[in-house]
C-alpha cells in the first residue's frame, strides 16, 4: 500500500503550491512542506509565524492514527499546551482538498478556532473537506500545504506503537519530537 502511495506522491509533488517551504527535522527524520499562500493566505501567515518564533521546536506529534493522519504542533514533550496566538479564519472553502501528504489545521467544534496544531493526511479524507451541500453540509479542515520530501519520514510515524496518555489517545509510545522547523530560503 506505501509503495502504491508514494508512487502517488511524486506525481502529486509534481504540482507545486505557490508558497515557501518549511523544513521540518524530528527524532524519525525530515520531511519538507510546500506551503500555498495563494490559496490559504492567512493559514500560511500564522503558520509561518510559528516557524519564525521557533515554537514548533520541542513540540510532538501526540496524535498518529494509521491510515488516517498524524498531528503535531501544540503539546511539548511533557504533553503540556504551549502557548498560541488568536485563532485564525477557517479556508477550508479554498478548493485544498484533505488528500494523501496534505497539511491541514487542526481544530475544536469550532471552525473558526484553529491555531497552531496541524496535521498531515495518511489518506483521502474526503469527510474532512468543506462542503456547501444542503443535505451534508461541513465547515471542512483548512488544507495549505503538501509533503513533497520526506513522506516516508511521516509514514514511519504510523508504526510508532500508541498508547493513552491523560485525556489523549493515539499518542505514540516513543514521543516523536520536532527538533527543528525552518524555513527554505
Amino acid at each position: 500500500m506505501w509503495k502504491t502511495i508514494i508512487a502517488s506522491l511524486a506525481l502529486f509533488s509534481s504540482l507545486a503550491f505557490a508558497g515557501p517551504k518549511v523544513v521540518f527535522e524530528t527524532t524519525l527524520g525530515a520531511f519538507t512542506v510546500e506551503l500555498d499562500k495563494e490559496k490559504a493566505p492567512i493559514t500560511v501567515a500564522n503558520f509561518v509565524k510559528y516557524v519564525k518564533d521557533g515554537s514548533y521546536v520541542g513540540t510532538q506529534f501526540h496524535r498518529v492514527i494509521p491510515g488516517f493522519m498524524a498531528q503535531g504542533g501544540g503539546l511539548d514533550k511533557d504533553m503540556k499546551p504551549v502557548p498560541t496566538y488568536s485563532p485564525i479564519k477557517n479556508e477550508a472553502s479554498n478548493g485544498l482538498k484533505n488528500e494523501v501528504a496534505t497539511i491541514a489545521m487542526a481544530r475544536t467544534r469550532d471552525p473558526n478556532s484553529a491555531t497552531r496544531q496541524f496535521f498531515i493526511n495518511y489518506n483521502n479524507n474526503e469527510y474532512l473537506n468543506f462542503s456547501d451541500d444542503k443535505q451534508k453540509p461541513s465547515a471542512g479542515y483548512a488544507v495549505f500545504g503538501k509533503v513533497t520530501r520526506g513522506f516516508e519520514t511521516v509514514k514511519k510515524m504510523s508504526e510508532v506503537p500508541t498508547t493513552t496518555k491523560g485525556n489523549f489517545r493515539d499518542v505514540p509510545k516513543t514521543a516523536i519530537i520536532i527538533t527543528n522547523a525552518s524555513l527554505m530560503p
